[in-house]
C-alpha cells in the first residue's frame, strides 16, 4: 500500500495557485485511474480516495490543513495506516525549478518547502519520495517566492501545467509499477 499526497491549501482562494498544484496533480491521479471521489475525513485531517494502480493498493490524499501544516495529515495517515517512509509520496510545487520541469528525490530536505517541511517534523524523517513540480516562470523572479505561490494559474501558462500535471501521473506510475529508480532515471 502506498500513500501519495497533493499538498496545497484548502478553500476557492486558492484553488488554482501555483501553490496548488500538488492537488491538481492528485485530482488528475484520481480521473486517470478511476478511483472513487475523494471524501473528506475529519480523523484523517484530509480528503480521501483508495484505489489502485497496477496491482499496488493507493491511497490518495489532500491534507484539508494549511499548507504549512500538512505534516499533521500525513502523520495521522501513516499512523492509522501503519506505514513507512518507503510507502509515501509527496507531489508538491517548487519555485527552484523551471515550469513543466519535474524532478523525483528520495531521502532530500525541505529545500525551503514549508509544506514538506512540515511533514518532515511529523514523520521525524526525510526519507520519502518527493515528486517536485516546476513552477517557476519569468514572473517568479520580480515577486518574492511567497507571493508568487499563490498568484492564480495564468491562461498562458495552463498549458503548461496541464503537461506537468500528466507527466506527474506518469512518473507516480513508474514510480509504484516499476522502480523509483526507473522513474527518475526517465522523468528527472
Amino acid at each position: 500500500m502506498k500513500l501519495i499526497v497533493g499538498l496545497g491549501n484548502p478553500g476557492k482562494a486558492y484553488l488554482k495557485t501555483w501553490h496548488n498544484i500538488g492537488f491538481l496533480a492528485i485530482d488528475n491521479l484520481a480521473d486517470d485511474f478511476n478511483f472513487s471521489d475523494f471524501k473528506e475525513t475529519k480523523k484523517f485531517k484530509a480528503e480521501i480516495t483508495t484505489g489502485q494502480i497496477k496491482a499496488e493498493k493507493i491511497i490518495l490524499a489532500k491534507p484539508t490543513t494549511y499548507m504549512n501544516s500538512s505534516g499533521e495529515a500525513v502523520g495521522i495517515l501513516v499512523k492509522y495506516y501503519k506505514l513507512g517512509a518507503k510507502d509515501i509520496i509527496i507531489i508538491h510545487d517548487d519555485i527552484d525549478l523551471p515550469l513543466g520541469r519535474i524532478k523525483i528525490v528520495k531521502d532530500a530536505s525541505a529545500g525551503g518547502h514549508n509544506g514538506v517541511k512540515s511533514i518532515i517534523q511529523h514523520l521525524k524523517t526525510q526519507d520519502f519520495i518527493r515528486i517536485r513540480l516546476g513552477v517557476a516562470t519569468p514572473k517568479k523572479e520580480k515577486m518574492d517566492g511567497a507571493d508568487y505561490v499563490l498568484t492564480k494559474i495564468g491562461w498562458l501558462q495552463s498549458h503548461q501545467a496541464k503537461e506537468i500535471i500528466k507527466k506527474t501521473a506518469s512518473a507516480v506510475e513508474e514510480t509504484v509499477s516499476v522502480s523509483l529508480d526507473s522513474a527518475m532515471n526517465k522523468y528527472n
